[in-house]
């Protein structure tokens, strides 16, 4: 359940931050990556470098660190978590979250997040008891906020009562729990996505290969996108630099067939997005050595053309997904050929985009489409390529709540 899911971990001061270890640990285990707040108090109690070293990721913990904030960094930490979690929870933090401070990096994280937030509250029972604590837990949870614990027991000032952060295991599921809650309610939740990403490469020989300049930028982002969701999302992807994206199965392959070959093995599915460069042909006989110029002609290279994937999946008559969709690279008459490429392939959606040198698409950052349908074409903005994504994400979310009520 935790596979792929991105925790934003709050460690704040208390006795309990020694639990906050284990569970990095815990998480991590069950697949989950986890980035770490470590505020000036929890560092009296566990350092930055067992936070970093169960974690693998840098600990942050000064709003004003000047590399981190160049690119607003306390926003970027907040926004890339699928859940923020807090614990230990002192009635410290408790009070600044409910009143809404932001005075260091933990509280305007908190402050600045779109995510849920969970939380262990952990002190000692006289200051959990106190109107104050109590006043801004109820705040926090007509917020929204989930609050976990605390439970009774012995507590590390020498008292015995409710205080004590919750042990791991119980924290973990209640943060298994929230996050179903949290995907349940995604447009796309209980949906199965298939996505191709990258270029493809067809060996001549042990050392080169045909291939073109896709970066899978944009292959990647609607991966993400779907996934962010709440849509299961394979993404089957050709040789890219792209970063894997989070919560989203990655299937990596090199060749048109093995591309083909993994789309099949991920189906069924609701909708595939066929957005990788797909070399159209390849050599018809690989040579088993590398070619030698040896002063002569060029040998010969007979070209054989390679399986179709999206064409093979919009006229599959077996698992065919209700939303096929094909990206329409294109140098002249883009919508002209576009369209005529959607009725080839038979799928249901183009999206076309305009390839041409000096247009920046392949590898940059934006990219301006059009999407072709049964309607007619939409022309969409020059948008980054997250934006395409986002902005293709919510029209198939549209349509298919169309068909499903």
């Amino acid at each position: 359940m935790l596979t792929g899911k991105r925790i934003l971990l709050i460690i704040a001061g208390g006795i309990a931050a020694y639990k906050s270890l284990d569970l990095i640990r815990r998480l991590m285990d069950q697949g989950a990556s986890v980035r770490c707040i470590l505020t000036k108090a929890g560092a009296e109690f566990v350092t930055p470098l067992s936070v970093s070293a169960l974690s693998g990721e840098k600990v942050f913990m000064d709003l004003f660190d000047l590399t981190d904030e160049s690119d607003m960094g306390h926003i970027r930490l907040s926004r890339e978590a699928d859940l923020v979690v807090v614990a230990p929870a002192t009635a410290d933090i408790m009070a600044k979250m409910a009143g809404g401070h932001a005075n260091d990096l933990a509280s305007t994280a908190l402050m600045a997040t779109d995510k849920p937030v969970l939380i262990a509250p952990a002190m000692n029972v006289e200051m959990w008891n106190h109107p104050a604590t109590q006043r801004n837990a109820a705040t926090l949870a007509s917020d929204g906020i989930t609050l976990v614990g605390p439970a009774a027991g012995d507590l590390a000032c020498g008292e015995v009562g409710q205080g004590r952060m919750v042990e791991v295991p119980d924290l973990i599921a209640a943060i298994q729990e929230r996050l179903a809650r949290a995907t349940a309610s995604l447009p796309l939740a209980g949906k199965r996505a298939l996505v191709t990403s990258g270029p493809t490469r067809e060996a001549i020989d042990p050392v080169r290969y045909l291939s073109n300049h896709s970066s899978g930028k944009q292959g990647h982002a609607i991966a993400a996108a779907l996934a962010a969701a709440g849509a299961q999302t394979t993404l089957v992807s050709g040789p890219t630099s792209e970063p894997d994206p989070a919560g989203v199965t990655i299937v990596k392959i090199e060749s048109a067939r093995d591309m083909l070959a993994a789309c099949e093995a991920a189906l069924p599915a609701d909708i595939a997005i066929c957005a990788a460069a797909v070399a159209d042909w390849r050599i018809a006989e690989e040579a088993g050595s590398k070619m030698k110029k040896n002063g002569g002609t060029p040998p010969p290279m007979a070209m054989v053309e390679n399986p179709d994937i999206l064409a093979t999946l919009s006229q599959a008559t077996d698992n065919r997904p209700r939303l096929v969709i094909g990206f329409a690279a294109e140098t002249n008459d883009l919508i002209d050929n576009a369209t005529k490429k959607r009725a080839r392939k038979q799928c249901d959606w183009i999206v076309a985009n305009d390839v041409s040198t000096g247009t920046g698409t392949f590898g940059g950052d934006e990219n301006t489409v059009h999407l072709v349908t049964d309607d007619g074409v939409e022309d969409w903005p020059r948008l980054s390529k997250t934006g395409v994504a986002e902005q293709l994400t919510s029209r198939i979310a549209s349509w298919l709540a169309d068909r499903d009520t």
